[in-house]
């Protein structure tokens, strides 16, 4: 009982005696990065420098994708000018599989260790590597796991034991596929190490736990932060969100300005850029004025106007991506146009050559009237009643499709009226070639006298009157084909809509 009352004020005296020596900390933008427009245009990170299969995005590091045998970090391009320091790290490590390999690392060396064999960086490092080692080589089923290791530039990494026999600290922590990143707080302040790390079950970003602390730890006095990482036999995606460092200064000493830590040449050098870019400002605010001489006087609608020309809204995105579905269509309907009157071109050609043979064969044969039997002049009109039929059924499946076109368009757009003219020409071009048709089975069908047409003399065998209607049969089908087939790609194209 005595044990149990004394432990909360033994807590209670720490947490006072830490409270009043918390260190100043100050963020360090040379030493971070963040999402999101975490990369510049030309693919790199402001400040650090990326190798291996590290892609940088907007949003995030992949330091490696979940293929086999790859290996990637980022590092810092400058060395640390500062004593104690502190880094927040957020990641993420996703995989398919139960268990994962191999395994990410943040640094702190003297040197920059851009390749190598432990988690994608170089060994024999001067330094200190915090592991989150997700593949358990030793067989002893402690893993994943977070591993502290310092190395004096003579040590190499234990593969086999998973750097147990060199660990100063460690805990198990299970950090794959959790459903928030994990947070991790790497704290080296007065020579000692503290790691905490947060489960990632939970979005609150200060909800961390106690991993490991090393004290009596000596690192250099300058080095870089890096974080690396690698995959092998099996495969994860390790990502990294965002990697921020804090300076800290003990209580009582003046943390130096941000001004003293820059050189003189990069002061000229950051000044003459500053003054360039005001002057091209300027320039710009002159022009942008002299183009809009209506709202001067008003910032509050120069503003907006600019936002407006530089800035796309959700309507106006939504309306430009409907004109354009629009304009395809009408380009397929014009593509469309063109066939079909190709189409009905032939079919006049060789309507007008069968009616000619025709009749220029009934003329001159006049003797010969009689010899054609009822039963072939019953199946010449059958065969034309049938593609009267299957052009009804085109004509039918364009004025479909015209309607569910016209449906789907915004009312009072440009784009209906187009494809309504469209459809309509083709409507003509169809009843055309009715008429044509109609005109030639009421010449080839037989009176109320029961006349016989006269014999025709065998077809030059160029075309038959067979071969004829087996081609425009033949046309027939594709061209209904080949609307069925628009039909289904505008009826999946509405649904982009």
């Amino acid at each position: 009982l005595l044990l149990a009352l004394g432990r909360p004020a033994l807590s209670g005296a720490q947490t006072t005696e830490g409270t009043a020596a918390a260190p100043h900390r100050r963020f360090e933008y040379k030493y971070s990065f963040k999402g999101p427009h975490l990369v510049q245009a030309d693919g790199t990170v402001p400040f650090w420098v990326h190798t291996g299969n590290a892609i940088p995005s907007a949003d995030q590091i992949r330091i490696t994708t979940s293929l086999k045998s790859q290996k990637g970090s980022v590092w810092t391009k400058n060395k640390s000018i500062f004593e104690y320091w502190e880094v927040e790290v957020t990641f993420r490590v996703t995989g398919r599989g139960r268990i994962g390999a191999d395994g990410l690392a943040i640094w702190f060396t003297e040197e920059q260790g851009l390749e190598g064999p432990v988690f994608g960086a170089a060994d024999k490092w001067n330094g200190v590597g915090i592991f989150f080692d997700s593949f358990d080589n030793d067989g002893k089923k402690n893993n994943p796991g977070v591993i502290v290791i310092g190395n004096n530039g003579k040590l190499l990494y234990d593969h086999q034991n998973d750097g147990s026999t060199q660990a100063l600290a460690s805990c198990q922590r299970d950090f794959r596929n959790k459903p928030y990143p994990v947070r991790v707080k790497i704290t080296y302040y007065q020579k000692t190490l503290t790691v905490l790390i947060n489960n990632g079950f939970t979005p609150d970003k200060e909800d961390y736990e106690f991993c490991a602390k090393v004290e009596d730890m000596v690192l250099p006095s300058q080095g870089y932060f890096g974080i690396s990482a690698a995959t092998g036999g099996l495969a994860d995606d390790h990502d990294v969100l965002s990697f921020l460092t804090f300076q800290l200064t003990e209580p009582g000493k003046e943390a130096p300005t941000p001004d003293a830590e820059i050189p003189q040449k990069d002061k000229e050098k950051y000044q003459e850029e500053f003054e360039h870019f005001q002057q091209e400002l300027d320039k710009k605010k002159e022009e942008f004025q002299r183009e809009h001489p209506d709202v001067q006087g008003q910032p509050g609608k120069l503003l907006e106007l600019f936002f407006n020309d530089v800035f796309e809204t959700v309507s106006d995105r939504e309306l430009r991506q409907i004109f354009e579905g629009q304009n395809r269509i009408h380009l397929e309907i014009k593509q469309l146009n063109r066939q079909l009157d190709m189409i009905l071109d032939e079919q006049r050609k060789y309507v007008s050559a069968v009616t000619e043979e025709i009749a220029k064969r009934g003329a001159g044969f006049p003797g010969q009237q009689g010899q054609v039997s009822q039963q072939e002049v019953e199946t010449i009109v059958k065969t034309q009643e049938e593609v009267i039929r299957q052009v009804k059924e085109i004509r039918s499946s364009v004025t479909d499709a015209l309607r569910s076109i016209s449906g789907a368009q915004h009312p009072g757009s440009a784009g209906v009226y187009e494809t309504t003219q469209h459809f309509n020409d083709i409507k003509e071009h169809l009843h055309v070639v009715k008429r044509d048709i109609e005109h030639l089975v009421q010449r080839n069908a037989p009176s109320s006298e029961k006349q016989k047409c006269p014999e025709l003399p065998p077809f030059p065998s160029c075309l038959s009157t067979v071969h004829f209607f087996i081609f425009v049969a033949v046309q027939t089908v594709l061209f209904i084909g080949y609307v069925m087939y628009r039909s289904q790609q505008e009826a999946a194209a509405k649904k982009f809509f």
